[in-house]
């Protein structure tokens, strides 16, 4: 999940919100959003995971995925979709049909339960600095992508120098005998 740290790290985040029609709950009180620090945000760019919250959960045919939606009220939505205002794009489906709608805001975060992740603190929302369209969420998986291949380049470079140096060293130690 995104990792915001400093002061100010949490306050006026440029987000996106993935909402589909059938994440909301039988009752119709809450919805499951799957928010993100916008990649475009000064927060994104070396994020390996710009999802608020992500949690490994195991679905019915004990298939290990992630979980990336965090529950709000309706209400909470409603506070988005209206921050948000006209800065929307449809998520469709398969067979090209509207499945929800990608929403472009920015908002205070805070974490929610201890280990869970971050949550919107939808009382603090205005207008995204950035437009949402057709490219933004294959833009969020580039940005992610990015960020791991730059983390495992410095990696293998770090593990590429550790291995000289011990072979430098081998080279330098003087022979008793």
């Amino acid at each position: 999940m995104a990792l915001l740290r400093g002061k100010g790290a949490m306050t006026g985040v440029n987000l996106v919100a993935k909402v589909y029609k059938n994440g909301y709950t039988k009752n119709g009180k809450a919805v499951y959003a799957d928010v993100q620090v916008d990649a475009r945000d000064p927060r994104g760019p070396g994020q390996t995971n710009l999802h608020l919250k992500s949690e490994r959960v195991k679905d019915k045919d004990d298939k290990v995925r992630n979980s990336n939606g965090a529950l709000y009220s309706t209400g909470q939505m409603e506070d988005i979709v209206k921050a948000a205002g006209p800065n929307t794009e449809p998520l469709l489906d398969k067979d090209g049909e509207e499945a929800g709608a990608l929403y472009g805001f920015k908002g205070n975060v805070r974490p929610a339960t201890p280990g869970t992740g971050l949550v919107v603190n939808t009382k603090s929302l205005r207008a995204s600095d950035f437009k949402v369209d057709g490219t933004t969420l294959d833009n969020q998986l580039v940005s992610m992508r990015d960020a791991r291949d730059s983390r495992a380049a410095v990696r293998d470079s770090q593990a590429q120098a550790s291995a000289t140096e011990q072979t430098v060293d081998e080279v330098d130690e003087p022979v008793v005998g």
